[in-house]
């Protein structure tokens, strides 16, 4: 059990942002850090390098000048950093050199003037620099070869080797656990934010996260974090609003019906069992209403934004929701749609959300209804305009909420569930279009329903 925990917990911060970070940056900083120690390493080389042959050439210059005056003796010297000299003629004879040439074969000699690093295993096991130049003097033309040993080169390449090998672990380790600290505490507030939102449940939406005050991403994060609660707490409220009102408005007709029902049974001698009939099958044609308004809530907010749209006219689907309603009330309602209107819609749903308008409507006017098609600037206008009591202009916004009630004219016993215009507002909204009131318009309620043309 033990075991396991500790590989959980060893898995848990291998796979942290944290982990991650520190990380790549000690290696992108150790692969740097190689690079310009191999760089340094053989910057070194190169100058140590170069001060050696400045060296051989002062020596080679000042050899030159004693064999041009004919005064170079058999056996050359030495100095601290050479390793051979040696003077060749032209037939291949060695005029001079130092002690250790002696039976050198300089035929592995370079033949031509420059500087290079060769090996001779007679002289040395070790590889030197070795410079050759061509001289001349009283004993003829020959070649001078100066060598000078590399030892300096080696020992300085190894020490400052030897102290990259220790430095550059050191830093980066050094890096790795101040980058570990940094990253840390750039995170806290995000291991914060993760932990307010671990202990947010559903009944604790009002809980926000902690703002940082940092104006950084992570505050961002958790201002964006907040507004998203506020969405879920406000979609929550609303979601509890919409069950409690539809169980009340799903109860109040059940209630009516169990107490006609039950006066039925008590006082069977007196009861009016048409009148009874009657009554409850109106309730249950208002249920039944009322279950097809949730049942398509339901399936809009599930659906939302999924529309199978085609070019309509609106004037044919007005025309049709016009005449139904002509038949089933005795209120005038008067058309006018002299033009074209051709909009992308649903058909059906389009229909639905006008006809409850135009229920709406017909439901407040007292004698008459007006409904207008207009199309102009690649926008078509439906207007529905009644001469009832009209809507408080405080109250424009909240006749779209669901299950909206008003305390002035247009109450609960007149206006239904309260799902009709909210029902019209969603389909509208779907179709890229809006449904608002009239503000200016006076004796009465003027909705108007705009949506884009069709093109």
């Amino acid at each position: 059990m033990e075991a396991d925990q500790a590989r959980r917990s060893r898995r848990r911060i291998t796979k942290s942002v944290r982990f991650r970070i520190t990380a790549l940056a000690t290696l992108v900083v150790v692969v740097v850090l190689v690079g310009t120690g191999i760089a340094l390493v053989l910057l070194q080389q190169r100058a140590l390098t170069s001060a050696i042959d400045d060296s051989l050439r002062q020596r080679a210059g000042d050899l030159a000048a004693v064999y041009a005056a004919g005064d170079v003796p058999a056996r050359l010297g030495v100095g601290a950093d050479e390793t051979f000299v040696v003077i060749v003629g032209r037939s291949g004879v060695v005029i001079a050199g130092s002690e250790n040439t002696r039976g050198l074969d300089t035929t592995a000699l370079p033949s031509v003037e420059g500087v290079a690093t060769v090996r001779v295993p007679e002289v040395d096991d070790d590889p030197f620099r070795l410079l050759t130049r061509e001289i001349d003097g009283p004993a003829g033309a020959g070649l001078l070869h100066v060598a000078g040993s590399l030892d300096d080169v080696r020992d300085g390449s190894e020490a400052l080797g030897n102290s990259l090998f220790v430095a550059i672990p050191f830093v980066a380790a050094l890096l790795a656990a101040l980058v570990w600290w940094l990253v840390g505490r750039a995170l806290q507030p995000v291991e914060s934010i993760r932990t307010e939102v671990a202990e947010i449940s559903g009944s604790e939406l009002h809980r926000r996260v902690p703002l940082p005050q940092t104006g950084d991403e992570i505050d961002r994060l958790a201002a964006t974090m907040n507004a998203m609660l506020d969405r879920v707490e406000e979609a929550s409220r609303r979601q509890q609003q919409f069950a409690a009102d539809a169980s009340h408005e799903l109860r109040s007709p059940l209630t009516r019906m169990r107490s006609e029902l039950e006066v039925d049974l008590a006082y069977p001698s007196t009861s009016d069992l048409a009148a009874t009939h009657r009554s409850v099958l109106e309730e249950i044609d208002a249920l039944e209403d009322l279950m097809g308004d949730l049942l398509y809530l339901a399936r809009a907010d599930a659906a939302r934004g999924m529309l199978d749209t085609v070019a309509v006219d609106a004037r044919e689907i007005v025309g049709r929701e016009v005449e139904r309603l002509r038949d089933a009330t005795d209120c005038t309602i008067e058309l006018d749609a002299a033009v074209p209107a051709w909009i992308d819609a649903e058909a059906r749903s389009f229909g639905r959300a006008f006809g409850n308008v135009l229920a709406n409507a017909v439901n407040y006017a007292e004698h008459r209804v007006a409904v207008s098609v207009r199309s102009d600037h690649g926008k078509v206008e439906v207007a529905v305009t009644d001469d009832g009591p009209g809507i408080p202009v405080e109250a424009h916004d909240r006749v779209f909420e669901r299950f909206a009630r008003l305390d002035e004219a247009r109450s609960a016993e007149a206006g239904g569930t309260g799902l009709g215009l909210a029902i019209a507002r969603d389909i509208v909204e779907r179709h890229g279009g809006s449904i608002t009131i009239d503000a200016t318009y006076g004796g009465g309620a003027r909705f108007v329903l705009v949506l884009p043309a069709s093109t």
